[in-house]
């Protein structure tokens, strides 16, 4: 998984700022089933907000690692407690990172 530049990183957060958080963890934290169901919204939109409860028990960058290692994403931010992931689509490639 290649890296992404700072300029990509700089689009992906401007795209991502009118988005709402499609996924909340709370205290169960990241488990498989989550992370399927993160992967398959992934691949329809490639880029997702995750809000972070406060309730949830794990550190929000351990989480973001968690699911960006499990989906094989890339963590574009961390704003407060929300987690912003892109991973480019294999079949709706919509954002164009040129």
């Amino acid at each position: 998984m290649n890296t992404l530049t700072s300029r990509q990183v700089k689009q992906l957060k401007a795209e991502a700022h009118h988005l709402n958080p499609i996924f909340q963890v709370g205290k169960n934290g990241v488990n498989e089933n989550f992370v399927e169901q993160i992967n398959d919204v992934l691949e329809k939109r490639e880029l997702i907000k995750i809000s972070v409860l406060q309730n949830c028990l794990e550190d929000k960058d351990n989480i973001a690692a968690q699911i960006s290692e499990a989906t094989n994403s890339h963590v574009v931010t961390i704003i407060g407690k929300t987690i912003v992931l892109y991973k480019m689509s294999e079949e709706n490639k919509k954002i164009d990172l040129g």
